[in-house]
């Protein structure tokens, strides 16, 4: 992968590459990374002949990509990129794509890796040995103050605390994080320029101050159920291991350790009481695997034999088998909106979002432009 200057701001024509990749119809980020791998970069993509495209997708895929954007849509392109770049130019605010050096070389390896980040705050912290530390928004004050303790462990220890600045368990955590000179990062399910939830505004403002706030989000997305199971491949993808310290069964917690198993990151998970509502999430994750922890001290010891033992590589994160079948019948070859398909397959839309990221994770379906699904055949 070429390169760029990482003391060089992305240029118009740099950013314009990478917005028109994002922006393509009927291109995914699974499609996006084989273009990369062929091409290297973005405008090496749309300098292609078509012969050398339909080497590696298909023949509308191909199309679309040599079709350059005009009218409202070369118009709305234009409109972004000066929002972008302007928003770029403020102080702490910093713009990477997949093929920048700084980019963070944990989160570069995952299926599906961000085109694009936005950044505001301590870029470093991207780099930084990290652990995620997630749980319920309806969390237990025994789960808070535990959340934030085992945190600030971490954080004094100089491991950088992720997590998805939710109320409840990720809020203390980050609190934690904070605390320390590990420090802390947010990963956003909005843009960078909108604060969900609105309760946590004065502590969003003081990790970019001090911690990092990340997003994949255009500037002003707004929250929407469809981005924030999204997120969480970001939060595991930048950690070495996932805390999750209280859960209910269908938390979004489990989502993101799930995605840490097929990132071949470490779970970690703290057990409760066989009788609470919030530690069955817990309790699953035990009963796959994870490693029962009590404190931030345990998660440290179990992150030093991590390091002694590094390395063979772990299996992908593979979906529930018992639905996939039923996903990708319903889906059939022609894309699909996620609400169509949830109601074709009777399922709450909430909850069809992790099996639907599950599969694109694991390269069975893709996400394309305005939230349309397409069936990948292998």
């Amino acid at each position: 992968m070429q390169a760029t200057d990482s003391t060089v701001e992305l240029t118009r024509p740099a950013l314009a590459g990478w917005l028109r990749l994002q922006q393509t119809g009927g291109v995914g980020l699974l499609t996006a990374h084989k273009l990369l791998e062929r091409f290297l970069h973005p405008q090496a993509i749309f300098d292609a002949s078509r012969s050398e495209l339909l080497e590696v997708v298909s023949a509308r895929q191909a199309d679309a990509l040599l079709a350059p954007p005009s009218g409202a849509a070369a118009a709305c392109i234009d409109e972004w990129l000066d929002a972008m770049l302007a928003w770029q130019a403020q102080p702490g605010h910093r713009l990477l794509p997949f093929d920048h050096p700084d980019y963070p070389d944990h989160l570069r390896h995952i299926v599906a890796a961000p085109l694009l980040l936005y950044l505001k705050g301590r870029a470093e912290l991207l780099a930084c040995r990290a652990v995620a530390v997630v749980g319920s928004r309806n969390a237990s004050r025994q789960g808070v103050l535990n959340a934030e303790r085992m945190a600030q462990t971490l954080s004094d220890a100089g491991v950088t605390v992720v997590s998805g600045l939710a109320l409840g368990i990720d809020a203390a955590a980050h609190l934690g994080g904070l605390s320390g000179p590990g420090g802390t990062i947010a990963v956003l399910g909005t843009g960078i320029d909108r604060i969900y939830p609105a309760r946590n505004g004065a502590l969003a403002r003081r990790i970019a101050e001090e911690g990092c706030l990340v997003s994949e989000c255009p500037l002003g997305t707004p929250p929407s159920r469809d981005n924030f199971p999204r997120r969480n491949r970001i939060i595991s993808g930048l950690s070495r291991g996932v805390l999750v310290v209280e859960a209910a069964s269908q938390s979004g917690s489990l989502i993101t350790a799930r995605l840490a198993v097929g990132q071949g990151r470490d779970v970690y998970a703290v057990p409760g009481s066989i009788h609470a509502t919030l530690s069955k999430g817990c309790h699953e994750l035990i009963r796959e695997g994870a490693r029962l922890v009590e404190s931030g001290y345990d998660v440290l010891q179990e992150l030093q034999m991590q390091a002694d033992a590094e390395a063979g590589a772990r299996g992908r994160f593979t979906p529930d088998d018992s639905f996939v079948d039923r996903i990708l019948d319903a889906m059939g070859d022609d894309p699909l909106a996620a609400d169509l398909l949830a109601l074709h397959l009777g399922q709450a839309p909430g909850e069809l979002q992790g099996q639907l990221l599950a599969l694109e994770l694991a390269g069975l379906l893709e996400r394309l432009p305005g939230g349309m699904f397409q069936r990948l055949r292998v």
